[in-house]
């Protein structure tokens, strides 16, 4: 269900196979998804997150229904999401996989109001045309007492080519999200997974090529352990990406609240 006369994407890509643009790993299993997690690591921001977005959202119902956006592929620490019988799990996405229940675009989700108590969105905002035009419709389609968790990059370099847009700020996902309410927000990976990716970017900037710029970094993996030192502000600033947990509200934050949240990022 994509709007081709407004897309990115063009009908003649979904004529055959999965409708993707480009090559995806699914599964996790090719030798460039081993090597970034050897690299990269995990993500146990995602998973403590995740853990902490399903007893939300199993408050709100008796069987909650979850939107994933960006579906396709299982985003590194939501596993236990996908494998919770207890929830009912919509997958949505740009192409077709096994987690896929509708190929449908972000900026015109094909639900009515107030259907799901819970939203999760990773790894998707920076690939979307109009993030808060995606972000209206995530706030239309979920339910009073719904939340939303969101993941989207800030100090990372293009990784989808061509359909690769934006970035944000700690303090530019909380403004994207102003419509609702902040459970938790901070910083998902910080300075030294940022460097990581330089590394890797740099090395494929001279020319090496995409492949094999990713066995530069492999030998700096330690970086990413000064993450678990770095906090607050000071690390957010300099963070890989963000992410924000929270509720749909019928407040707007002001313009004039954002240089306090800045601060209070301690």
């Amino acid at each position: 269900m994509i709007d081709f006369q407004f897309s990115v994407f063009n009908r003649d890509m979904y004529g055959a196979a999965s409708g993707s643009v480009l090559r995806r790993d699914v599964t996790g299993r090719s030798i460039s998804s081993r090597l970034h997690r050897l690299t990269f690591g995990n993500n146990p921001v995602a998973r403590r997150n995740c853990s902490l977005f399903l007893s939300i959202v199993k408050q709100t119902a008796t069987t909650p229904t979850v939107l994933v956006i960006g579906g396709a592929t299982i985003g590194s620490g939501a596993d236990v999401l996908y494998a919770d019988a207890a929830i009912e799990l919509v997958g949505t996405d740009v192409f077709s996989s096994e987690n896929t229940v509708l190929v449908a675009d972000a900026h015109k989700i094909p639900f009515a109001n107030d259907t799901f108590d819970g939203i999760w969105i990773q790894a998707v905002l920076e690939h979307v045309l109009e993030p808060a035009t995606v972000v209206a419709e995530i706030h239309r389609v979920l339910r009073l007492s719904g939340i939303v968790y969101a993941e989207t990059p800030f100090m990372q370099q293009v990784h989808e080519r061509a359909y690769d847009f934006t970035r944000f700020t700690q303090s530019g996902h909380r403004w994207l999200f102003r419509h609702f309410s902040e459970i938790s927000a901070g910083p998902v990976s910080g300075p030294g997974v940022a460097l990581l990716w330089s590394i890797r970017y740099f090395v494929r900037s001279l020319g090496v090529g995409d492949k094999l710029s990713r066995l530069f970094p492999l030998p700096f993996f330690w970086l990413r352990f000064f993450d678990f030192i770095g906090q607050g502000r000071l690390k957010a600033d300099a963070a890989s990406g963000v992410f924000f947990l929270g509720r749909r509200s019928e407040r707007t934050i002001a313009p004039g609240e954002m240089p306090k949240y800045y601060d209070d990022q301690r």
